[in-house]
């Protein structure tokens, strides 16, 4: 699971707003810009060109 520390330090690339966990947490959301970073071993990755929209994880599609 992702280090608390470093959630707290981390913003959103596209909008610089606030990011949390997703309740899966397979995924850091930006709820402003509707979009979800993937987490891969434990670091998040915070290109907009990866990002996915959340709907598509709440709907079951990635």
């Amino acid at each position: 699971m992702i280090d608390k520390e470093l959630l707290d330090i981390l913003i959103c690339p596209k909008c610089k707003g606030n990011i949390k966990l997703h309740k899966n947490g397979q995924y850091i959301i930006c709820e402003n810009c509707n979009l979800a970073y993937y987490i891969d071993n434990d670091m998040p990755v915070m290109l907009i060109d990866n990002a996915i929209s959340i709907d598509k994880i709440e709907k079951g599609k990635q």
